[in-house]
């Protein structure tokens, strides 16, 4: 079988690694690199995933950090390492964090999606990565993080599901009717809901994936594609320097 491909990117200081589904063990509807507990799939199948992703980045699995995501806004700050038993073992304690930063090299910070916005930040000393979902960008997550940086850092968006494919009730859209061109009738563009407040918040570099996890079949997971019967993919980013 082969190994995990993610899709990597420079940033200053730092290094990207968005996961795909190929690469990994888990079977059918999970196949194959799916890094979610919350499924139905053998829990021994996602840690082996979840090992193969932080190998394949250059990373032991103690050295990556994660949460227990509840769409929300909350950020986590990572001052020591994760350690050997780590957040990557399934059934492992995790905060309910949708977001995470540190000044720490060499220290994995990993998000799940299957459809949500992964946004990494990066500036010269300092990482973050936040799981946008579009509660967590109406409640802010993307301006709290960047406040928490001295200096306006560089983003990368993700992978996540694209305007062609996610229609939203009013309620939603009400959220972002102050951002420009960030909707279609009933379609909602998260991505560039991002981007909009990115550069309110003086981001001035933002480099983009821009591949929607509903239409690419071949390579993401994606819960409003597949109905909620699906995998996990992550966004990960580390301090090289």
């Amino acid at each position: 079988m082969s190994e995990p491909a993610p899709i990597e990117l420079e940033l200053p200081g730092a290094r990207v690694a968005f996961s795909t589904r190929l690469g990994g063990v888990s079977k059918v509807p999970y196949r194959s690199l799916n890094l979610g507990v919350l499924t139905d799939d053998d829990p021994e199948r996602v840690g082996e995933n979840r090992r193969r992703l932080a190998a394949a980045a250059g990373l032991a699995p103690g050295s990556v950090a994660m949460g227990w995501q509840v769409h929300g806004s909350e950020l986590a700050e990572w001052t020591e390492p994760a350690g050997p038993n780590g957040p990557l073992a399934p059934g492992a304690e995790l905060a309910q964090v949708d977001g995470h930063l540190t000044d720490l090299p060499g220290l994995g910070l990993l998000v799940l999606g299957a459809d949500c916005l992964p946004v990494a930040l990066a500036a010269p000393g300092r990482v973050a990565m936040v799981h946008c979902g579009w509660r967590g960008l109406a409640a802010g997550i993307v301006e709290a993080a960047v406040a928490r940086f001295d200096e306006p850092p560089t983003a990368a968006l993700g992978p996540a599901i694209g305007r062609c494919c996610y229609e939203v009730g009013p309620e939603v859209l009400a959220e972002f009717e102050g951002l420009e061109d960030v909707a279609e009738g009933r379609m909602l563009d998260v991505r560039a809901v991002a981007r909009r407040k990115l550069v309110a918040a003086g981001v001035t570099r933002i480099e983009d994936v821009d591949l929607c996890t509903s239409c690419r079949e071949d390579l993401f997971f994606s819960h409003r594609r597949d109905a909620g019967v699906t995998g996990r993919q992550a966004g990960m980013v580390w301090r090289t320097g």
